[in-house]
Parts: structure tokens; C-alpha cells; sequence
């Protein structure tokens, strides 16, 4: 399996590792659907969040925000995704593998 993410502006392919385990594909997918407006995918027209109203509206998409986390927690042992305001808006993913490691990922939006 592979995707692409943005690490600091530069595309890197993420793939299944040595050991068949996809939680880093899962995860980077994660977080770039985090960053998808909703609606903006060629292939999955559900993922994303309405980034541009929440602006607008000053009002995270709780909503849309669960669901994400409900398409994505059964990659995962545990999975939970929390809004931050500080220091700047992002998104705190939490995540325990199916082997047990304990993920903690920032998604700046």
C-alpha cells in the first residue's frame, strides 16, 4: 500500500513497512484528510472537513472531524482525534497500532 504526504512543503512516499504493517499509511492518509476540504478528493468525495466555513464561522467541524475518526479507527487499537487552539489550531491524533505503540501526531491546520 502507499500514499503521499507533505512533510515541511516536500511530497514523500509513505509505504507498507518491512513487516506488512500499514498504521504510517494510515496515519499520513489520516492526516491529510484532516487537511482536505471536504468534497475536494477526486476518488473519495466524503473525506475532508469544511475548512472554509469553520473559518468563516470561527467554529471547529466537530462533526466532520468524527468522522474521520470513525473511517480511520479500524486500522487502529485506539484511536482519537482532539482540536487545540494553542499555540496554534491543529489537531492532536492519538493512536495505538494493532502492535501495541502509542502514536501522538500534530496536524497543523
Amino acid at each position: 500500500m502507499r500514499v503521499w504526504g507533505r512533510v515541511a512543503g516536500v511530497w514523500q512516499e509513505v509505504t507498507t513497512d518491512d513487516k506488512g504493517f500499514n498504521d504510517a499509511v494510515y496515519i499520513t492518509n489520516v492526516a491529510q484528510v484532516l487537511n482536505l476540504n471536504l468534497g475536494e478528493s477526486p476518488f473519495f468525495a466524503n473525506y475532508g472537513i469544511p475548512a472554509h466555513e469553520s473559518i468563516v464561522s470561527s467554529i471547529f467541524p466537530t462533526y466532520y472531524v468524527q468522522r474521520v475518526q470513525d473511517q480511520f479507527a479500524q486500522f487502529f487499537s485506539a484511536m482519537s482525534i482532539q482540536q487545540l487552539e494553542q499555540p496554534y489550531p491543529c489537531y492532536n491524533v492519538n493512536v495505538t497500532t494493532q502492535q501495541g505503540s502509542s502514536l501522538i501526531v500534530q496536524v497543523p491546520i
